[in-house]
């Protein structure tokens, strides 16, 4: 049993990953999301391969889509445990 690595409890997740693993858990394509939120699926692939900024009103409106907090979009690296002790 040595010979295995431990799993890393938190990894580091861009806006755009966040953006597309929560699409993908959704099991939307992004023509779908395009549908859904009005943006263009080359804006939604750009965003999501991290070559456009995500920018407030777009996270507002693809998080209203995807049903969950814009904050999950913008700060997908953020540590509510560590950030909320500090």
């Amino acid at each position: 049993m040595g010979d295995y690595r431990k799993a890393r409890t938190r990894i580091e997740v861009s806006v755009g990953e966040s953006v597309r693993i929560i699409r993908e858990l959704q099991e939307l394509s992004q023509n779908q999301l395009a549908t859904l939120t009005g943006i263009p699926q080359s804006t939604i692939s750009a965003i999501e391969c991290n070559r456009v900024r995500l920018g407030v009103e777009r996270a507002k409106v693809l998080a209203r889509a995807l049903e969950v907090h814009p904050a999950v979009l913008v700060f997908p690296s953020w540590d509510v445990e560590r950030e909320s002790a500090a």
